[in-house]
Order: structure tokens, then C-alpha cells, then sequence
């Protein structure tokens, strides 16, 4: 068995060296990181099409800018730029060059103290050819500053953005790795008083690492990835990876026992058996737990919005990667130092990790710390149940104001060089701002301007440009009072959409319209997934516990945890409470794609908790305890897994919310709170309060249901509980 057990760790630890090294490193052709965009929201809907319709008809392709701080009118300036336009007019890939001398004013700064040079390119290059045009015009543009003495220059636009958002991924990637490893590690060794057992789930989870980013680069070559997918799905293998893991490694633990001596160490006929046990409760409970969290990701599958998908098929192939570790690698990783993770580690014997490690890394006692604390809550269930429920409703309360938005280079730190540039020439080049909306027309622009007075009489536009032509479409530009992200700039397009002519075809695109569009497709598709995640949570509860009430309940318990996590979402990043501690700027909402990625995230995390705990409470019942002392020992044996699970997934959270995209640290934030909810306020308190609540009407199923569950339902069938294994 040693022998079967080390060839399947050197295979599992060579394929995720070789997987992440062709994930990262790019050892097979282009990295994961060349392959993901930072783009729009795409999904059917007007917005789109109207953005579309736009692309296809433009006359130039993407264009680059150069910030240029030297003032208009030196001699030496107008030199430079003059040769600029020469040697950029001789690239035949480069449709227009504008600056002052040619564009006018425009592109010189209201405070005079800086020029604007812009760059387009022909519409219509292929990929390599766009990436060798720009690359050639981006170094020209470079090169400028050094031309006029004391001139500075930034470089933005096209690819430069994009590489920002995927260069800044790839950093907090590693930040948070690098945060995240060691500080795991860390608190499991306290927990378990060694190395051998906490370096085991931090084995699987960097195998888990290397697999889910090795699956993404797959996925990068079917579909279009956003480059935010990356770290959130890297963030759920690694979570799920050291649940299942620890599980694994605890339940093992309480089958070979941990108080060895050196020449006692477990034959292997026992560590064998001690195995067999362990993947018959533990493995059987992380491959529930797994299919749980597999159909919570599927729901993402529903939904029309591009990112929401993506992150739903990779999310499925993390889940398996998780799966996968947990079941081979790590039962593997024990069977090889079984020497070392039956016994005491020396740490154990520390005056303040020795009682945690006894606490929460030992074989679990009959009664203790948990089983003590069910006890409590069982004495007044009404009251722990009343007192939980309502601290979850008021801290779900400011979710009933949350404001979605849709950041563009927002979600970058206001210190990176891309996001200053931008913001700088949006301040500085009133002239040369990109309207709030867009109506698109199949018309004549003459016919186009009749509309545009009537929408320049609506509330919230400050004006409305003359209609132009672009190809065969007439563009109408709509200047509004409030920015983009505003929800009265949402308001102005809803009402364009309402008295627009119907005499020809229009579309109302721009980020105000497609945000608008995102929420209708999402409340469009959201009772469908949540009706599949309902429906499929019911049957594999029953399937796990024989219920029908249990199942209910666990979805009540759910929404009120999320709608809590949702709630300090809002107060923390949409309020701004959090700025200076998180290091963020508040854009005034949340990234429009959270809520739904958190929810499918959180629900399956959530599902984890309750497969873990509901799975020894049933054991227990089924070996003849009553309810409440099979919610005691239920409680007291997995307390700890659960309590220990918890805070190593905060702290792998915590390592990804170091970082700075936006995006990546609300994902963290909202993750990392709802995993504290779910493990505390809810399973330690709520799970046990509303069971003995419940009583016996816990396991009721009506008759037809019941017969359904002893053919097809998953029992431990284990024998009667003796007496000093009851929980006192």
C-alpha cells in the first residue's frame, strides 16, 4: 500500500508542477494570463447589439494615447510632434494621428499645461496583426518625451488597458499565494501541533492550484475568459481543496488515533483499515459535498452574461480538481507519514498551541467544547434561534440598497499608471469626452437630430450632440448631467427606450445601458437557476438525511446568511466603511457580477458546512441516539472540522483580498464574511437551536419518500453507540 500510495503523490505532485508551469509560465505556448480578456459585459440584449453595430461600422480600429506634460507652442514641441506624425503616417496599419496641430484645441489641456497626441488604427487587422501595429506605435509614442527637454509622457489606450487588468491579476495571484500558503500552514500547525498533518491539505491545496489554472487555460482556448475569472475560481479550488482535505485528514487521525509512541507506530494492515474507514465516511462526505457544490456552480450556467458562465465552467473543473486531490493525493500524502501524523507533534506540548492542538487537531472526544455548547443551545433553542435569526436579518438589511455598477478601470488601484492616465485625460480634455449613452439608428443623421431634441428636453441630459454618420447607421451621442454608473443616467436610458420613434430601428448602448441590461438578464435568469439550486439541494438532502423538512430549512438558513454577507457587502464597499483598513477607493456600489458569483460560491461553501455536520448527525441517529444527542455528538465531532475549515478558508480569503483589482478584493471580503456567518452564527448555533426545535420531525418523509430513501438513499447503517462514545 506505501508503494501505491508514493506513486500516486509523485504523479499528482509532477502533473501540477507541469500544469502550473504551463498555466503561468506559458510552457506550453502563451500563458493563462495572455489568454484572458477585461472587456465589456457581453450577453444578448440591445446595449450589446447597439456596441456591436458601432465596432463593425467604425472607421478606425483601437486607438492609443499619449498624456504628453509639456505646454503647446515651443518650437522644440511642435518639432517633435510634427516628426511624429510623419513617422506614424508611414505605419500602414495606422489609420489617423490627431493632435493640436491638426485636431485643433481640443487636445491641448484646460490648464495649458499638457498635450494630447491620439493614435488609431485601421479597423479590420487580425489579432497579429493589431498586436505588431500596436506594439510599433506604442514604442513611437514612447519615445516622444525624450525628444522635448523636460517632457513627460504616459502611454494608454487599446491593449495597455487590458494588460493592466490582467498584469494586476496576475500580481495579486501571487500575492496571494503568497500570503495565503504560508498563513494557512501556519494555523494548521497550531491546530494539529506538527507539520506532517498540516503540511498535508497545503500539498493538495497547491496540486489544486496548479490543476484549476491548468483547467482554465484549457477552458481560455473554448471560451472567451474574463480576467478576473482567474483569481476568483483559483480562490474556490484553493478553499474547497483544504475543506476536503482537512476533513480527510482529521477523520483519519480519529481512526489511527494520535498518542503513538515512536515504536508504536500503526502496522500497515491498520493504516489500511484506518484508510478504508476514513474514505467510507470522510471520502464519501467530501464527494457529496462535492456534487453539492458542482450543481450550485452549474446554475451560473443559466445565465447569458458571458462572465457568469465562464466562471460557472471553470468553477466545475475546479470543483473536480478539489474533488480529485482530496481523494487520491492527500489519502496518499497519510498513508506515506502516518509515522508522523498518528503522533503528537512536539508543538503540541507548547503552553498555548498545545491546547488548541488538543482541542481541535485530536482524535475528537465523546463530549467536549461542541458537544457542551449543543447542550447549552438546547436548553433554549428558542431563544438562540430568535437571537441568530435576527442579528442576520439587520445585518442583511443594507442589502435592500444595494447599488450594482459595472468599473471599467476603476477597478484598478488609483495609484497604477493606466488609471491615473485616463482619469487625467477625462479631467484634463473636457472636450474629449466619450458620451454617457449612445443611440444607434438605421437612418439618416438629419431624421436622427429630430429625436435628439426631444431627448435633450429629458431630465438628466445636459445635452446631445448633432446626430453624425458613421456607415450606413446615424449616431446620436447624449451627454447626461449624472456619470455613467449613476442609476439617473440608468433612468435616462430607460426613458430614451420609451418614446424612441418606431419607425425605424434604434438601439441605446454605452455602460449606463448595458449595466441596465445586465440586471434585466440577470432577474430574467435567476428563477431558473435558483430554481434548479433549490430543487437539486432538496433531493440530494434527502437523499443524505431522509428529510423533507431538512432540506427546507437548510435553504432558509442559507438565504439568511447570504442576505447577511450581502448586507456587510454593501455597508463596507458601496458605503465606503472600509477604504483606508481595505485599501480601496468606493466606486458607490458593487461590481455588477458579485452578487451572483458570490451567491453560487457562498451557497456551495455553505453546503460544505451542512454536508459535514448533517452527515455525522445522521450517522449517529442511525447507529440509535435520540435527535438531540445525535445533534450533540454530531456537533462535538465536527465542531472543530468545521470551526478549523472556517478560518483556514478566511485566511486564504484574506490572502486574495492583499491585493488590488476591485473586483478580486469584494470577491474575498464577501467570501471570507459569508464563510464566518455559515460556520458560526448558523451551524453552531442555528443548525443545533432549530434540529432540537424540531425534534423527531427532523427525519419525517412521508410514506412513498420514506420507502424511495432505504432503496436509494446514502446510510452509514453503523452500529448502536456504546455508551462512553455518547456525548454526556
Amino acid at each position: 500500500m506505501a508503494h501505491a500510495a508514493a506513486g500516486i503523490a509523485i504523479v499528482w505532485l509532477v502533473v501540477a508542477g507541469l500544469g502550473y508551469a504551463a498555466a503561468v509560465g506559458g510552457l506550453l505556448g502563451d500563458s493563462l494570463f495572455d489568454r484572458v480578456s477585461a472587456g465589456d459585459l457581453t450577453f444578448p440584449a440591445e446595449s450589446t447589439t447597439g456596441r456591436d453595430l458601432l465596432e463593425a461600422s467604425a472607421a478606425t480600429g483601437p486607438a492609443y494615447q499619449l498624456l504628453l506634460e509639456a505646454g503647446p507652442g515651443s518650437a522644440v514641441l511642435t518639432t517633435a510632434l510634427e516628426q511624429l506624425r510623419a513617422d506614424l503616417g508611414g505605419m500602414p496599419d495606422v489609420a489617423s494621428v490627431a493632435d493640436p496641430a491638426v485636431a485643433g484645441p481640443a487636445f491641448v489641456s484646460v490648464d495649458g499645461d499638457a498635450v494630447l497626441v491620439s493614435v488609431a488604427l485601421q479597423p479590420d487587422l487580425t489579432d497579429a496583426e493589431e498586436q505588431e501595429a500596436a506594439e510599433a506605435v506604442v514604442e513611437r509614442l514612447r519615445e516622444v518625451p525624450d525628444d522635448v527637454p523636460g517632457a513627460q509622457g504616459t502611454v494608454t489606450g487599446g491593449s495597455l488597458l487590458r494588460e493592466a487588468v490582467t498584469g494586476q491579476v496576475e500580481t495579486d495571484l501571487r500575492t496571494g499565494e503568497l500570503v495565503a500558503l504560508p498563513l494557512s500552514l501556519l494555523v494548521m500547525v497550531v491546530i494539529f501541533g506538527g507539520f506532517a498533518a498540516a503540511g498535508t491539505p497545503i500539498a493538495g491545496a497547491i496540486a489544486s492550484i496548479a490543476g484549476g489554472l491548468t483547467s482554465l487555460l484549457v477552458f481560455s482556448y473554448v471560451i472567451d475568459l474574463d480576467a478576473s475569472v482567474v483569481n476568483v475560481v483559483t480562490v474556490l479550488g484553493l478553499g474547497l481543496c483544504i475543506d476536503y482535505s482537512l476533513l480527510v485528514v482529521s477523520r483519519y487521525r480519529e481512526e489511527i488515533g494520535v498518542d503513538h509512541a515512536v515504536d508504536d507506530i500503526p502496522d500497515r494492515d491498520a493504516r489500511a483499515e484506518a484508510m478504508a474507514r476514513t474514505m467510507a465516511t470522510a471520502g464519501r462526505t467530501v464527494l457529496f459535498s462535492a456534487l453539492t457544490v458542482a450543481i450550485a456552480v452549474s446554475g451560473l450556467l443559466v445565465f447569458e452574461v458571458d462572465i457568469i458562465r465562464s466562471v460557472g465552467a471553470a468553477a466545475l473543473s475546479v470543483v473536480l480538481v478539489a474533488l480529485l486531490v482530496a481523494i487520491t493525493l492527500v489519502p496518499a500524502l497519510l498513508v506515506l507519514l502516518t509515522r508522523w501524523v498518528s503522533r503528537r507533534g512536539v508543538l503540541s506540548r507548547a503552553p498555548v498551541v498545545g491546547p488548541i492542538a488538543h482541542t481541535f487537531g485530536d482524535a475528537p472526544p465523546a463530549d467536549g467544547v461542541f458537544s457542551r455548547l449543543a447542550r447549552r443551545v438546547q436548553r433554549r433553542p428558542w431563544l438562540v434561534a430568535g437571537a441568530v435569526t435576527t442579528v442576520l436579518v439587520v445585518l442583511a438589511l443594507p442589502s435592500l440598497r444595494m447599488v450594482l455598477v459595472s468599473s471599467g478601470i476603476e477597478l484598478l488601484p488609483r495609484t497604477a499608471e493606466q488609471r491615473v492616465a485616463v482619469e487625467e485625460i477625462a479631467d484634463r480634455f473636457p472636450a474629449l469626452a466619450s458620451p454617457q449613452i449612445q443611440v444607434v439608428a438605421e437612418v439618416a443623421p438629419a431624421d436622427l437630430d429630430a429625436f435628439g431634441a426631444e431627448v435633450g428636453a429629458l431630465d438628466g441630459v445636459d445635452r446631445v450632440a448633432p446626430a453624425r454618420q458613421q456607415g450606413d447607421l446615424a449616431v446620436l451621442e447624449v451627454f447626461t448631467t449624472t456619470a455613467e454608473q449613476d442609476e439617473q443616467t440608468r433612468a435616462v436610458v430607460a426613458e430614451i427606450r420609451e418614446v424612441r420613434p418606431a419607425d425605424y430601428p434604434t438601439w441605446v448602448t454605452g455602460r449606463a445601458a448595458s449595466l441596465l441590461d445586465f440586471v434585466d438578464s440577470i432577474r430574467a435568469d435567476a428563477p431558473v437557476a435558483l430554481g434548479w439550486l433549490a430543487a437539486a439541494t432538496m433531493v440530494l438532502l434527502f437523499l443524505l438525511t431522509g428529510s423533507v423538512l431538512i432540506p427546507v430549512k437548510a435553504l432558509v438558513m442559507i438565504a439568511l446568511s447570504l442576505g447577511a454577507t450581502f448586507g456587510a457587502l454593501v455597508w463596507i464597499f458601496q458605503d465606503g466603511r472600509a477604504e483606508n483598513l481595505l485599501g480601496y477607493t468606493s466606486v458607490g456600489g458593487v461590481e455588477a457580477v458579485i452578487p451572483i458569483l458570490v451567491f453560487a460560491f457562498a451557497f456551495g461553501l455553505s453546503m460544505d458546512y451542512e454536508v459535514f455536520l448533517l452527515s455525522r448527525i445522521k450517522e449517529f441517529h442511525d447507529a440509535g441516539l435520540g435527535n438531540d444527542e445525535a445533534v450533540s455528538a454530531g456537533l462535538q465531532r465536527t465542531g472543530r472540522v468545521i470551526t478549523s475549515a472556517a478560518l483556514i478558508i478566511v485566511v486564504v480569503f484574506a490572502g486574495f483580498v492583499a491585493g488590488d483589482l476591485l473586483v478580486i478584493k469584494q470577491t474575498g471580503v464577501a467570501l471570507a464574511i459569508a464563510v464566518l456567518i455559515d460556520a458560526t452564527l448558523v451551524r453552531i448555533l442555528l443548525v443545533p437551536a432549530t434540529m432540537t426545535l424540531l425534534g423527531d420531525w427532523n427525519w419525517w418523509a412521508p410514506g412513498p419518500l420514506r420507502r424511495l430513501h432505504r432503496r436509494f438513499g446514502l446510510s452509514e447503517g453503523g452500529p448502536p453507540v456504546s455508551s462512553d462514545a455518547r456525548p454526556r
